[in-house]
């Protein structure tokens, strides 16, 4: 078989992978709407009319102005609605191809993507990034942003970073440096040691794979997943076409905040997706497809015990035990769990207005994905967890998941 002949039957093998992703996905739909079982983790099952019913009760008293969730069986898509407002102030319905802020599911896509370029061998996981780059670290700075990489002149633990460190939060650096007082970046602890968020961790990794591969982000995400999960209507920088139908954030009181309009694609956090659109990823994702399995194995498994009291905040830096019956961890790109039907691996988004939250149970082939817009929404998620799916194994006071009921 000659290179065109390769080249045409990869072509529609990727044509009939997108119509049986859309097909399962419709499958999905229709079974959301004609009723039937849905399958937790211990066996249990929940009718869909009366998880439905729950869903309505819990925005209702929790008073969440828009929402979207995904439940998955046989990682498929068994139900899959939409409930709310995408804009409370002019009662503009959420939609499942409304256009939503992705937050922090940029670093899920991203990582997905990167394990990719792992697999073809077009970066290692434990080489240094300063080794790939054909000029100092130090001048570079982040596209798009006056911020550069001198900040870390005189600190030579810059030079271990890999990616690696990247993904499973271990770099050393603050989540963003302009939460730092004087704005700066620097290295708080050993590249490696313990666990940080850090969305600077994923800047630096996507000026590595840039320089490497010689494309942009937004490029690299449309060959690598927008294109082959057949998510037309994501981006990680704003399209006119957002126009047509978004939703905003709004606070607690159901008044609008924000949409994003990003003009510059980064790593951690400028996705711009759909219900639809995820979903196609996610079932993509969940039956690592478009992986090899050592790569999904790496991305799904933990590389590090995460000890910390919480994700965030000032108690990010005390460490406990409250997580050790869940061994929670770090993988690459999700953190993972551990419960009595096997580990579990989840990737959260927040920002002001809105909050995300995604898990996969691989040994029951069960997941959840939940998507909302509105500062109330994550005080639904350890309720809607567990009675969607049986999750009662989310860390929900690690993520600050604090329940409307207790609050």
């Amino acid at each position: 078989m000659n290179v065109l002949e390769t080249r045409i039957t990869d072509y529609f093998r990727h044509l009939v992978m997108i119509l049986l992703l859309s097909l399962s996905l419709n499958a999905g739909w229709a079974q959301s709407s004609a009723g039937g079982k849905i399958r937790r983790i211990d066996g249990s099952t929940i009718e869909a009319a009366q998880l439905d019913q729950q869903v309505q009760k819990m925005m209702e008293a929790a008073k969440v102005t828009g929402l979207c969730i995904t439940v998955f069986n046989n990682n498929q898509p068994v139900f899959a609605k939409n409930y709310g407002y995408a804009v409370a102030a002019t009662r503009q319905p959420m939609t499942p191809s409304t256009a939503l802020y992705g937050l922090s599911l940029s670093k899920a896509v991203f990582a997905y993507l990167v394990m990719q370029l792992v697999d073809g061998k077009k970066i290692a996981l434990d080489k240094p990034l300063v080794d790939y780059l054909p000029r100092p670290l130090l001048s570079y700075t982040f596209p798009g942003r006056l911020t550069s990489y001198k900040d870390l002149e005189g600190d030579e633990r810059y030079k271990k970073i890999t990616a690696r460190m990247c993904l499973d939060h271990t770099t050393g650096f603050p989540n963003f440096r302009w939460f730092e007082p004087d704005k700066k970046l620097r290295i708080k602890f050993e590249p490696g040691s313990r666990v940080s968020y850090s969305g600077e961790g994923l800047y630096l990794l996507q000026v590595v794979i840039q320089e490497i591969t010689g494309k942009s982000l937004e490029a690299l995400a449309k060959q690598y997943v927008f294109e082959p999960c057949g998510m037309s209507s994501s981006s990680y920088v704003y399209q006119p076409a957002y126009e047509k139908g978004y939703a905003v954030g709004h606070d607690t009181r159901n008044d609008s905040t924000f949409f994003p309009r990003r003009k510059v694609a980064n790593a951690a956090g400028t996705l711009t997706t759909t219900m639809d659109d995820f979903n196609r990823f996610y079932t993509m994702l969940i039956n690592g497809k478009r992986l090899s399995k050592n790569a999904f194995r790496e991305m799904t498994h933990t590389q590090i015990r995460i000890r910390s009291v919480k994700q965030f905040g000032p108690l990010s830096w005390k460490d406990s035990t409250l997580n050790d019956n869940i061994q929670l961890g770090y993988g690459l790109g999700y953190v993972v769990l551990q419960s009595p039907y096997g580990r579990a691996y989840f990737k959260e988004g927040h920002d002001e207005g809105w909050g995300h939250y995604c898990i996969a149970y691989p040994d029951k082939k069960i997941a959840v994905v939940i998507l909302t817009n509105s500062d109330n929404g994550e005080s639904i998620f350890k309720d809607l967890l567990s009675e969607s799916i049986g999750d009662v194994y989310t860390p929900w006071y690690w993520e600050d998941y604090i329940p409307w009921h207790q609050r």
